[in-house]
């Protein structure tokens, strides 16, 4: 996908924000870099032959204090390549690009890896029982 497309998608899941929350996001830059380097995947604890399709860098707004002034915004970084090798179409692409944003805006919010993982489960749970799928 030409990487144009692909910025355009990440605009897209940051527009499905509530207002509520992309009005309380404060000194973030949202970026779209071809890959994770080495020194980001070491940072973010990513075991060797995994990848990462996004990337949150900074203080959350949760830890933020009345010391926090003139710093450099955090920063969102999504992966395209990575996002695209575990794609099966373009709408599967349009949905994980979406998901990765709000995953990392998460983040900016506070919302740990684990918690975010909780809540995923719950949602799944919610979803597969209002679809009739007791499994």
């Amino acid at each position: 996908m030409e990487q144009e497309r692909f910025e355009e998608l990440v605009r897209q899941g940051l527009e499905l924000l509530p207002e509520a929350i992309s009005r309380r996001m404060s000194n973030l830059d949202v970026e779209v870099h071809d890959q994770p380097t080495a020194a980001q995947l070491t940072s973010a604890g990513v075991p060797s032959g995994h990848t990462l399709l996004g990337l949150y860098v900074g203080i959350p707004l949760t830890r933020r204090t009345s010391g926090y002034n003139l710093v450099a915004p955090d920063r969102i970084i999504i992966f395209k390549t990575p996002l695209e090798r575990l794609s099966r179409s373009d709408d599967d692409l349009v949905e994980r690009v979406t998901d990765t944003v709000i995953h990392e805006v998460a983040h900016h919010f506070g919302i740990s890896d684990e918690r975010l993982q909780e809540i995923e489960a719950e949602r799944h749970r919610r979803h597969k029982h209002s679809a009739g799928d007791d499994r």
